[in-house]
């Protein structure tokens, strides 16, 4: 093999490796598209189902043990300046345990409830906006949302209640209420039954607040996480929650 093959062979092999790299770089550091807009709640239906926007499931919901009338049940939305959705994963970074927490207040949702009959209460779908999640590194938000999430063409993330159970009895102002929300789960293009334990209390007969977390399998959403040198493991599960306030007219 003479010399000027040689070259041409180094110099091909030297094409495809900055090629793969700016690939890389830009799959996994590259720009990412904002959100499309503020994001709103989809309407709890109670009656005929609506329409979800793009990217976001739809469920509605009825605890089937009831079926209350429109007009017995007070529509509460989360307020999105008072709320906030989050992930936690854990991490090894730099050979020191590390907890990553990503957050966003775009999140929103409707609940109805009858104060006289929680156990007809309903959930509707709760969507948060993907592209709008952040943490404590721009680098690690960006490989989020473009190499695990791929929030480009997946804006949403999404739950939506089937059932609601351990809620019955009237409610009482400045009392905790814990009960559990079973649904459907979907982050990018996989749907998974989740079951979110809530804690919810009313501050005022228009105004309630609470949380509701769950743990996930990131495996079970087909979501893998890009090798990084300093980051040595990181943790299969993630848990999530709403920290919510939600109001009534």
């Amino acid at each position: 093999m003479n010399r000027n093959t040689m070259i041409g062979i180094a110099a091909g092999v030297l094409v495809v490796v900055i090629a793969l790299g700016v690939w890389l770089y830009t799959s996994v550091q590259g720009e990412t598209q904002p959100a499309s807009g503020p994001i709103t709640a989809i309407p709890l239906a109670t009656s005929a189902p609506t329409s979800p926007p793009a990217g976001a499931t739809m469920a509605p919901v009825t605890n089937p043990t009831s079926a209350p009338t429109t007009g017995d049940l007070l529509r509460f939305q989360i307020v999105q300046s008072e709320s906030t959705a989050t992930f936690t994963i854990d991490e090894v970074l730099n050979g020191n345990p590390f907890t990553v927490v990503g957050t966003t207040d775009q999140v929103a949702g409707e609940i109805a409830v009858n104060p006289t009959d929680l156990s007809t209460a309903q959930i509707g779908t709760i969507t948060v906006n993907a592209r709008t999640l952040v943490t404590d590194s721009e680098r690690r938000d960006r490989a989020i949302k473009n190499a695990i999430l791929n929030t480009d063409t997946y804006e949403f993330i999404s739950f939506a209640p089937t059932t609601i159970t351990g809620l019955s009895g009237s409610g009482t102002p400045g009392t905790p209420y814990t009960f559990q929300i079973n649904g459907n789960l979907t982050i990018r293009d996989k749907t998974v039954p989740v079951v979110f334990t809530a804690t919810i209390m009313a501050e005022s007969p228009n105004r309630m607040s609470g949380t509701a977390t769950a743990t996930v399998n990131r495996a079970d959403f087909g979501l893998t996480i890009p090798s990084v040198p300093m980051v040595a493991s990181v943790s299969e599960q993630v848990t999530i929650a709403i920290n919510l306030v939600a109001t009534a007219p």
